[in-house]
């Protein structure tokens, strides 16, 4: 007999996803769950209609086109910081969004990223950020990038190294899909050497723009 009520071991291993997938799902609120004392603790029944449910949607609604980040970024959000800190800079970067009008709910965006970071940094090496969380509230994707005058030394990567370059992408509950080639899109583009080292050049933020959306990529 399977057990009724499943760890997030067990739930990882049922979905063929990862631990970390798993917390983060469970903080957002998007998988069923609850929570014994500090333990996050699953009913296996809820689980899988929720499975049933996320698999038949995504069948009707499976999109193949790629993602492109000239499609994502508006010039009004690529900017240069001056600030010295991760919480500094991920601040800074929130307020942006805020002041162009493209949040409506900075408390709520302010609280999804740091509860992210958190979780585990999103300092992926390289000098790279990518600072995301999926909320309500959000009905079309958003990115913003930021370049940090100076070096983030605090922001916990995952190859130690500090930061520079920050993607923030702010995506709707049910974007789960589009968050994800989002985040594919990036990587692909920014694995290029000659491409990061233009942009941890760059001295103004249309330089910035027309580096990441050259050639609609």
């Amino acid at each position: 007999m399977k057990p009724e009520i499943m760890t997030v071991q067990e739930v990882s291993d049922y979905l063929r996803v990862s631990e970390r997938t798993v917390y983060e799902w469970a903080t957002q609120g998007t998988i069923p769950c609850g929570k014994l004392g500090t333990t996050w603790r699953f009913k296996r029944s809820e689980v899988e209609k929720w499975v049933d449910q996320h698999l038949s949607a995504s069948q009707k609604n499976i999109s193949y086109a790629p993602v492109l980040i000239g499609d994502l970024l508006s010039p009004d959000h690529t900017m240069i910081l001056t600030a010295a800190s991760k919480d500094e800079i991920l601040s800074a970067m929130i307020h942006r969004l805020d002041e162009t009008g493209a949040i409506q709910n900075k408390e709520r965006v302010m609280e999804g990223i740091f509860q992210r970071e958190k979780l585990m940094s999103t300092g992926i090496g390289l000098g790279i950020g990518i600072p995301h969380v999926r909320i309500e509230g959000i009905d079309r994707l958003l990115m913003a990038v930021g370049l940090a005058e100076k070096p983030i030394t605090d922001y916990e990567s995952l190859d130690g190294q500090p930061v520079r370059l920050l993607f923030m992408i702010l995506a709707g509950a049910n974007q789960h899909t589009l968050h994800i080639k989002t985040m594919a899109a990036i990587s692909q583009r920014i694995k290029n050497p000659l491409l990061r080292a233009s942009l941890f050049d760059a001295r103004d933020e249309t330089t910035i723009y027309d580096i990441l959306t050259k050639d609609g990529r």
